[in-house]
């Protein structure tokens, strides 16, 4: 049997991967958390397949549920949202199925950020303006930031700035950003990408933080702040450029 972490996407269950819908109707145990992974996805699971929230589960108990998939011969799909690359707690899991010679497989999905630009119609990198995009967190509760990752340190960079799992502590994201940044640079949070309930806030570093609390989104929320967010006067991309030489094959 085989292991499959799957990018769920943002939100949208039609945002799953044409890969990732085929391996899931295959799969005979879903592991899924179900506090992020929408419900209409599951309905692309075999109509027998065990069904397996995670939600609540501490790590012990899901590998214990995936080697217990194993040793039944099973198929299993391990649904995480966004996709796993980033702020997905996958590393932990392949380990431990490294150390029991468990097989898997990792396929890629719609991470959150490319889901918020989506929402706000905008490109994070534009040509002269901004071509570096962060994507990191804050430190509160989870795990701590490593020495140098910090929002003041990576602030000095100018690029834009994508925050994850930051939405509770807005007001100390714009406090520490705010000296490298300025008043006036563009910002905005996409909450619930991709979703019916989706909520998108633009405005700045001086009045995002008001919108953020005026409209309740504490969770499930992208912060973006840079000036690729506002750029509108800027050079053509020199892809599709007139002048670019082109040669015939």
């Amino acid at each position: 049997m085989t292991v499959y972490f799957i990018g769920a996407g943002p939100g949208a269950a039609d945002l799953i991967t044409v890969r990732g819908a085929r391996i899931l109707a295959s799969c005979g145990v879903c592991l899924y958390a179900g506090s992020l992974v929408p419900r209409e996805l599951l309905a692309e699971c075999p109509p027998d397949a065990r069904l397996v929230d995670t939600a609540q589960l501490d790590i012990d108990r899901i590998t214990a549920e995936l080697l217990a998939a194993h040793g039944a011969g099973h198929d299993v799909a391990r649904l995480h949202s966004g996709d796993p690359s980033v702020f997905s707690a996958v590393n932990e899991q392949m380990h431990r199925l490294d150390e029991a010679g468990v097989p898997y497989e990792v396929v890629p999905g719609v991470p959150a950020f490319a889901a918020a630009a989506a929402a706000l119609k905008r490109e994070l990198t534009v040509p002269t303006v901004g071509q570096t995009v962060i994507l990191t967190r804050i430190a509160q509760r989870a795990t701590a930031m490593p020495e140098g990752e910090d929002l003041a340190t990576l602030g000095r960079s100018g690029a834009l700035i994508v925050l994850h799992l930051a939405a509770r502590y807005v007001d100390r994201v714009v406090e520490e950003l705010l000296p490298h940044y300025g008043a006036d640079c563009p910002a905005a949070v996409v909450a619930l990408a991709s979703r019916p309930d989706e909520i998108v806030l633009r405005g700045t570093l001086d009045d995002i933080a008001g919108q953020v609390k005026a409209a309740g989104v504490i969770r499930t929320a992208v912060i973006m702040v840079g000036r690729t967010l506002g750029a509108e006067q800027y050079h053509d991309s020199h892809l599709y450029s007139p002048g670019r030489e082109r040669h015939v094959c």
